[in-house]
């Protein structure tokens, strides 16, 4: 009797693996972005479906690699870096530290006004993406 379970217990544990590893409704999604040939330093990207239907998702990029878990579906995708373009006071006073101030690295044409978009199937997603200068 408890082999039996043993067994049954090890049967249904490897038919849940089996059912989580093939989910209809999770897709991972990874790979490069580079800018003018060289990786991304920092940003981030976010994944908005096209249908409205499913939620959006979004993850960073470091060193020009991303990973990011979402839903399936066609996805309009965008991407966003800062830069810094100069410094101001955190508060008005003498003594007040400066804070940076940041703007978007990248044209409008990927994150505002970006046309970008991916097919997500189920599983595991594998791009790359080339990102101009300008």
């Amino acid at each position: 009797m408890r082999i039996e379970r043993l067994a049954f217990g090890t049967a249904l544990a490897a038919v849940l693996f089996a059912a989580g590893c093939s989910d209809p409704t999770v897709a991972d999604v990874s790979g490069n972005v580079t800018v003018g040939g060289k990786p991304l330093a920092e940003g981030s990207v976010k994944f908005v479906p096209k249908d409205g239907k499913s939620t959006t998702a979004g993850g960073t990029v470091k060193d020009g690699r991303y990973s990011v878990r979402m839903s399936p579906g066609t996805m309009i995708v965008s991407f966003s870096a800062g830069k810094v373009i100069g410094k101001k006071k955190a508060y008005n006073t003498p003594d007040s530290p400066e804070i940076p101030i940041t703007a978007e690295a990248l044209p409008a044409k990927y994150n505002v006004k970006t046309e970008l978009t991916l097919e997500v199937k189920p599983g595991s997603n594998s791009k790359d993406w080339a990102l101009d200068e300008k």
